[in-house]
């Protein structure tokens, strides 16, 4: 912004204004995330069942995937460089502080989460997993990317109930199943936290999903290949029926790679709504997609539910409801400095520490801030190289299974990103210099730089 340009504090309206087109771009990540996932699950099912394909070899499948991952997110670094190619790259000393440990901590959840499955029903399964929303708000306090608050807890409480409601069955409990699947939750919050902390990291240059997903993808690749070497022996998978020939092995090959595309457009759509809008939301969007196949498996398909499982349900919804309004009453009562054409203004972050614990999110300082047009062009190619190359797929009937950009009145774009606390002034010092510029707006672009820091 030129300097000496006015500035302002955003009134109520505009802040609304903004917060309705954010939300829209979101709902839209989400519907596509929920997609990708549902399809994924679906084409999972008919892999593993008993009445299908029944490939009993669930981490072999997981490791194929990420190394098409890695493969399809070069694609994409190559091919729009300017979009998905940041200029930095991770050092390897700090690559391995801060891409590694996510890596590890995402393929112990995935191993753990399977080999849960050997000792306890499903059922089981999905009551003790669902304790992961404890564990990513625990991790989002821990690490500051959640401004703790009891209404949050209240509300997370609240949900967590309706999922224990929603899928309680009468079920036999397996102390050592138990202890997996709560170590999987544990890490499955650990793992998210530092997967928002990673998009976060504009100094590593994995601000961008695509690159973040080419940075884990390889070591989350190796890892699960070690894993499940351990648990499953690749000395059935190869020497059994679905590589006993060229053709029948090409045709397995196939088969376990393809849905390798699907997980690809997943997680992409998965760190996006991360980067926008943080874990927490991103983990009440999986309990909605999970309330939805409930709704609509009872509804088509005639599965009962028992009144407990109803309450459990409604529980479930009304806590989604009550989330999204404490999100929606946190933005619009946070202070949001506009410059004369209405475009909210953050500060210059190119500087800024990565370290844990410095991530504030937005809604606790700016609610809305800008990026540039190039960045959410490159949101734009995703869409468009996932609608041009991978719809023969999604239309495929026999696919495999389980696991803000804003416009102003000129036409400007915004989105949603962090506000890092780079520069020497305290903590104390930053809260005043809030306080002070809500009885007092700053007017030039010296005043917003520190109103901000």
């Amino acid at each position: 912004m030129p300097p000496g340009e006015s500035v302002h504090i955003a009134t109520e309206e505009e802040k609304k204004r903004l917060w309705m087109h954010n939300a829209s771009l979101n709902v839209l990540f989400i519907a596509s995330w929920f997609l990708f996932a549902t399809t994924l699950s679906v084409y999972n099912k008919w892999m593993f069942s008993d009445d299908h394909l029944n490939f009993p070899y669930p981490l072999f499948v997981t490791t194929l995937h990420m190394f098409v991952q890695f493969i399809l997110a070069a694609v994409l670094r190559i091919v729009w460089p300017k979009h998905f190619r940041p200029e930095r790259s991770p050092p390897r000393v700090e690559y391995g502080k801060k891409v590694v440990p996510t890596a590890l901590a995402t393929c112990l959840d995935i191993g753990l989460s399977n080999l849960s499955l050997k000792t306890i029903s499903l059922s089981f399964y999905t009551m003790c997993k669902s304790s992961s929303l404890i564990f990513v708000l625990l991790f989002a306090f821990l690490f500051r990317l959640e401004k703790f608050s009891w209404r949050l807890i209240g509300v997370i409480v609240l949900i967590f109930s309706g999922v224990l409601l929603m899928v309680a069955t009468e079920t036999h409990f397996i102390l050592h199943g138990f202890l997996l699947v709560i170590t999987a939750s544990a890490l499955g919050g650990l793992r998210w936290g530092l997967t928002q902390i990673l998009l976060q990291n504009k100094k590593l240059g994995l601000d961008n999903p695509a690159a973040t997903v080419f940075w884990l993808s390889p070591t989350m690749g190796v890892t699960l290949l070690i894993i499940s070497l351990i648990v499953e022996g690749w000395s059935g998978i190869f020497g059994g029926a679905f590589f006993s020939g060229l053709w029948k092995s090409l045709e397995t090959m196939l088969y376990l790679i393809a849905p390798g595309v699907l997980a690809f457009c997943m997680v992409m759509s998965e760190f996006y709504i991360i980067q926008r809008t943080g874990m927490v939301p991103m983990s009440i969007a999986g309990i909605a997609k999970e309330v939805t196949t409930i709704i609509i498996s009872s509804w088509f398909f005639g599965d009962e539910l028992t009144p407990l499982n109803i309450t459990g349900v409604a529980i479930t919804v009304c806590g989604i409801i009550l989330f999204t309004y404490h999100k929606y009453r946190k933005s619009i009562d946070s202070p949001l400095p506009l410059d004369a054409h209405g475009n909210p203004i953050i500060p210059d972050d190119d500087d800024s520490d990565t370290h844990l614990g410095q991530y504030v999110r937005l809604d606790e300082t700016l609610p809305l801030a800008s990026r540039t047009s190039a960045d959410l062009h490159g949101v734009r190619l995703f869409f468009c190289y996932v609608l041009v190359h991978m719809s023969p797929l999604l239309m495929c009937g026999t696919q495999e299974g389980p696991p803000a950009v804003l416009f102003s009145a000129d036409g400007d774009e915004f989105e949603s990103e962090r506000v890092s606390q780079s520069t020497p002034t305290s903590h104390r010092e930053s809260r005043q210099l809030r306080g002070d510029a809500l009885n007092a707006p700053p007017t030039s672009a010296e005043e917003v730089k520190a109103w901000t820091s």
